[in-house]
């Protein structure tokens, strides 16, 4: 619901819903691509006759940890607060967090993997712990996408983001620096139910084809990647490490 709530009807568009967990879809078209990287093969929608398939991957763990942040250890009283505190630093003093507080799911799928802050020192403070903890999430969805676009046999061109978590900007330009590619949120977050809508729209007639959908996702806000490659690379060496060590 939330892929056609982002009006991502063509194949090789995909989208995020940030919630307690991540859930990230692409579109593969009208056939289905079985995954070689532990994605799940799916019915999208139904239009007609018509079938739309995607390859789907969630993250167990992604606005659950700020929650875990602010209910498990009191780092923060409220998760909005995150992102001011992780941004008084510049980066994470070389901490690096694995949110497998539930395990890991696509495309790891290791139910005894375990949480963990790795590279921590006396100079490690609360504002590096939670920029690590933002970070973190966006280091699975990017090993999600790396698996689509594997699959799918061609770069992602964009990702749309929806949910609570993606209103916070430093976790969506972190997001874009990673996968080195732009991402768009929309003005409606809730596009869970947003795609219901339009699904019954259609069904009702308010709305005559999927043209009129994508005129109607409007866009609130588009990161575009600025980090350089030899960052990008020493981040992702870091938290494979970290990841084969969880």
């Amino acid at each position: 619901a939330a892929l056609f709530g982002q009006a991502c009807f063509e194949r090789g568009q995909a989208k995020c819903t940030y919630g307690t967990g991540a859930f990230l879809l692409v579109n593969t078209g009208s056939t289905p691509i079985a995954s070689n990287h532990g994605l799940l093969t799916t019915v999208g929608w139904k239009l007609g006759d018509d079938v739309t398939y995607v390859l789907e991957g969630s993250a167990f763990i992604a606005g659950a940890a700020v929650q875990w942040l602010r209910d498990g250890i009191g780092l923060i009283s409220e998760a909005r607060e995150i992102e001011a505190l992780a941004a008084s630093v510049s980066d994470t003093g070389g901490v690096v967090f694995v949110p497998a507080l539930a395990g890991l799911g696509a495309p790891h799928w290791r139910p005894e993997a375990r949480g963990a802050f790795f590279g921590i020192t006396r100079g490690t403070t609360q504002a590096h712990l939670s920029r690590a903890v933002l970070e973190g999430i966006a280091f699975q969805i990017a090993d999600i996408l790396r698996a689509m676009c594997d699959d799918l046999g061609e770069p992602l061109t964009g990702l749309r983001v929806d949910g609570g978590a993606c209103m916070n900007n430093m976790l969506m330009q972190f997001q874009a620096d990673i996968l080195k590619t732009r991402i768009k949120r929309p003005t409606m977050i809730e596009t869970t139910a947003l795609g219901a809508a339009f699904l019954g729209g259609l069904g009702a007639g308010i709305w005559s084809n999927t043209q009129e959908i994508t005129d109607a996702w409007c866009q609130d806000r588009e990161f575009m990647p600025q980090m350089k490659d030899a960052d990008i690379a020493t981040h992702l060496e870091q938290w494979t490490n970290a990841v084969s060590r969880a």
